[in-house]
């Protein structure tokens, strides 16, 4: 049976990864989401198991030691890890995999899994992430000032990813990962010349 491949999507936080990746998997439903374990408390909205895999900081520790975790990160003062005998498993059922992961973790898995193929969304807008962030009513003004911070630093490393896609109109960002997914993404490679001007406006080097 052929090996099935893994897809690894990050984002800075509120560029609609979540969203994006939701709508790809009604799309290609084939695909398997890997659900990542966390210490962070579960939202009212949330379920056990669909979102994540809800653990306290002692039972997340021990799955390091274990080395259940194909990668983990502390994340805005979370620790977050992705199951590597689910990723194994589904691979070798001839599955694709996508794993919706932040930078760091995705840095682990290229190294684990040097065939990974990475996806990097970015904002359309540095205004626009601005306004998604403002809309979590989940979050306080202090937590949104310091994420939009952060998601500058987290930009700068899409580099690192063989693909860039712009969540600027949604169904045609959904379409892109799709191509993707399908290896007919060759024109969102990361180092493609029409993403200057969207990186310095974010403020992105």
């Amino acid at each position: 049976m052929k090996r099935g491949r893994l897809f690894v999507i990050a984002a800075p936080s509120g560029a609609g990864k979540t969203s994006l990746v939701r709508a790809l998997l009604e799309k290609e439903p084939r695909l398997k989401l890997s659900i990542s374990t966390t210490t962070r408390k579960r939202r009212p909205t949330e379920e056990e198991g669909r979102e994540y895999h809800f653990v306290s900081v002692p039972q997340f520790e021990a799955l390091i030691e274990r080395g259940e975790f194909l990668e983990h990160a502390r994340v805005f003062d979370h620790l977050y890890g992705t199951s590597r005998a689910f990723v194994e498993r589904e691979l070798k059922r001839g599955h694709n995999v996508v794993l919706e992961i932040d930078w760091q973790g995705a840095q682990q898995v290229r190294r684990a899994m040097p065939k990974s193929v990475s996806v990097f969304i970015l904002p359309p807008s540095r205004r626009a992430l601005a306004e998604r962030l403002a809309r979590r009513a989940t979050d306080s003004e202090e937590v949104i000032a310091r994420r939009l911070a952060d998601a500058a630093a987290d930009m700068s490393h899409y580099r690192e990813f063989d693909y860039v896609i712009v969540n600027d109109d949604f169904a045609r960002a959904v379409a892109d990962l799709r191509r993707v997914v399908e290896e007919r993404g060759a024109d969102l490679a990361s180092d493609r010349a029409a993403l200057a001007p969207l990186l310095a406006e974010l403020g992105v080097h």
